[in-house]
């Protein structure tokens, strides 16, 4: 296959369908990347990396237009203070670059929360773990695959 990942190979070896979402140029925003690929940004996952005082780790998915509260990630973990974790450590905990993170194939076990909103969604995006290609897939298929806790995660939007 041309555009191969780990994510791709993963899907593969599941059987899930999926289709590539290419783009022609790098982006760096939700937004932008959202139209690169022609989506809307409420159908992205966004994965944000967050840690405890403990040292607990969580991954937080979220709608791409959409913002995560670390306070509601702490009440779903029963632990304190949640913040993100810094962007030079995100690599080596996921196994994945900054802005190419998926809830699939994570170098280290750790919970995956999704926000309610997300099943709205009957189609979302992932990354693929490379900057220039998503992957569409059914979200009942992606729940099942990477079975996370369903609790309420965003921001209350103003």
């Amino acid at each position: 296959m041309l555009h191969e990942t780990l994510i791709t190979q993963y899907l593969d070896e599941q059987q899930v369908e999926y289709h590539l979402l290419v783009q022609s140029k790098p982006t760096t925003t939700i937004e932008d990347t959202a139209q690169e690929r022609g989506i809307d940004p409420a159908q992205m996952v966004k994965c944000i990396l967050l840690r405890d005082m403990g040292g607990q780790l969580a991954l937080a998915c979220v709608p791409g237009d959409r913002s995560v509260d670390p306070k509601k990630v702490r009440s779903a973990l029963k632990c304190r203070r949640m913040t993100c974790v810094s962007l030079n450590e995100v690599e080596s905990i996921t196994g994945f670059k900054i802005g190419t993170v998926a809830p699939l194939k994570l170098k280290s076990s750790l919970p995956i929360l999704f926000d309610p909103s997300l099943l709205q969604q009957k189609i979302v995006t992932i990354s693929s773990g490379h900057n220039m290609i998503g992957v569409a897939i059914n979200c009942e298929a992606l729940i099942k695959l990477c079975s996370p806790a369903i609790v309420p995660l965003c921001r209350v939007q103003d």
